[in-house]
Protein backbone atom coordinates (compact mmCIF):
# COMPACT_ATOMS: atom_id res chain seq x y z
CA UNK A 1 0.00 0.00 0.00
CA UNK A 2 1.11 3.19 -0.94
CA UNK A 3 0.01 6.59 0.13
CA UNK A 4 -0.29 10.26 -1.82
CA UNK A 5 -0.78 13.30 -0.81
CA UNK A 6 -3.03 15.66 -2.42
CA UNK A 7 -3.57 19.50 -2.66
CA UNK A 8 -7.05 20.19 -3.01
CA UNK A 9 -8.68 23.73 -3.86
CA UNK A 10 -12.52 24.69 -4.97
CA UNK A 11 -12.76 26.05 -8.06
CA UNK A 12 -14.72 29.40 -7.70
CA UNK A 13 -15.56 29.96 -11.37
CA UNK A 14 -17.20 25.97 -11.66
CA UNK A 15 -17.60 25.48 -7.73
CA UNK A 16 -15.74 22.02 -8.24
CA UNK A 17 -12.73 20.66 -6.14
CA UNK A 18 -9.77 20.54 -7.77
CA UNK A 19 -6.66 17.56 -6.61
CA UNK A 20 -3.04 16.95 -7.54
CA UNK A 21 -0.80 15.31 -6.08
CA UNK A 22 2.57 17.28 -6.11
CA UNK A 23 5.63 16.15 -7.67
CA UNK A 24 3.88 13.41 -9.66
CA UNK A 25 3.21 14.47 -13.34
CA UNK A 26 -0.58 13.96 -14.48
CA UNK A 27 -1.63 12.94 -11.12
CA UNK A 28 -4.69 15.71 -10.72
CA UNK A 29 -8.46 15.86 -11.50
CA UNK A 30 -11.86 17.44 -10.20
CA UNK A 31 -14.78 16.60 -8.53
CA UNK A 32 -18.13 17.71 -8.03
CA UNK A 33 -17.98 16.61 -3.95
CA UNK A 34 -14.80 15.76 -1.83
CA UNK A 35 -15.53 12.19 -2.43
CA UNK A 36 -16.10 12.17 -6.35
CA UNK A 37 -12.64 14.10 -6.44
CA UNK A 38 -10.88 11.45 -3.97
CA UNK A 39 -12.34 8.75 -5.92
CA UNK A 40 -11.05 10.06 -9.51
CA UNK A 41 -7.72 11.03 -8.18
CA UNK A 42 -7.20 7.75 -7.25
CA UNK A 43 -8.04 5.96 -10.70
CA UNK A 44 -5.52 8.38 -12.04
CA UNK A 45 -2.89 7.63 -9.33
CA UNK A 46 -3.51 3.78 -10.15
CA UNK A 47 -3.33 4.26 -13.96
CA UNK A 48 -0.22 6.34 -13.87
CA UNK A 49 1.59 3.79 -11.51
CA UNK A 50 0.93 1.27 -14.23
CA UNK A 51 3.79 3.03 -16.00
CA UNK A 52 7.05 1.55 -15.87
CA UNK A 53 8.40 4.81 -16.81
CA UNK A 54 7.24 6.61 -14.23
CA UNK A 55 9.34 9.26 -12.22
CA UNK A 56 9.00 11.19 -9.63
CA UNK A 57 9.82 15.01 -10.31
CA UNK A 58 9.77 16.03 -6.79
CA UNK A 59 9.50 14.93 -2.75
CA UNK A 60 6.26 16.69 -0.78
CA UNK A 61 7.55 18.16 2.39
CA UNK A 62 4.64 19.74 3.79
CA UNK A 63 2.62 23.08 3.83
CA UNK A 64 3.82 26.26 5.73
CA UNK A 65 1.46 29.24 6.37
CA UNK A 66 3.30 32.59 5.44
CA UNK A 67 2.29 35.68 7.82
CA UNK A 68 1.98 38.72 5.64
CA UNK A 69 2.29 42.16 7.45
Amino acid sequence: MRTFTAIIERDPDTNLYVGYVPGFPGAHSQGETLDELNENLREVIEMLLEDENLAFDAEFVGTQQIVIR
